[in-house]
């Protein structure tokens, strides 16, 4: 049996958790305040470090009690969307606002295994967002392949064989 390789979060001396997602996007200022407007993000202010042009070469947002570092790509990098789950108190209210932010809805609210339920967003930047949201006592969907709906899978399925590397 292997051990982890990954530290735990109390073992760590800087910001974050064990894993920690890095996003490279144009525009990462904007970006950010995207993210606090829709997500209610943090930045960490002390982590941003702006290049002599103006981009950014490191920064970091807290959602939750996670970590998102991100930068603006450097001469020669190609962008580097990332997807991401997060867990969400309203779907709806988190999709609105996504929306008004220009993003795009990949799959509408839809009911999910657990007394969930997910949608997902692919905001401005090429990110899909996965949010999830605990629904009490909701039932358990019916799957597919008993004649329930599809929507979670082809939703996704249709947006990413569709969707361009941008």
């Amino acid at each position: 049996m292997n051990r982890s390789a990954a530290l735990a979060g109390t073992e760590i001396t800087g910001r974050g958790q064990s894993l920690n997602p890095f996003v490279i996007v144009q525009d990462a200022a904007g970006f950010i305040r995207f993210a606090e407007r829709v997500f209610g993000a943090e930045e960490v202010e002390a982590a941003r470090t702006p290049t002599p042009s103006g981009g950014l070469i490191h920064a970091e947002l807290r959602i939750g009690d996670s970590l998102l570092l991100l930068s603006d790509p450097q001469p020669g990098w190609a962008r580097r969307p990332g997807l991401f789950q997060l867990w969400v108190d309203d779907v709806d209210a988190v999709i609105e606002r996504a929306v008004k932010d220009g993003s795009t809805v990949v799959t509408p609210p839809t009911p999910f295994y657990g007394a969930l339920t997910l949608a997902r967003v692919e905001d401005p930047w090429g990110n899909l967002w996965w949010l999830y949201q605990p629904v009490a006592g909701q039932p358990d969907p019916v799957p597919s392949w008993e004649g329930g709906s599809d929507v979670v899978f082809r939703s996704l399925d249709e947006h990413l064989r569709g969707a361009s590397s941008a």
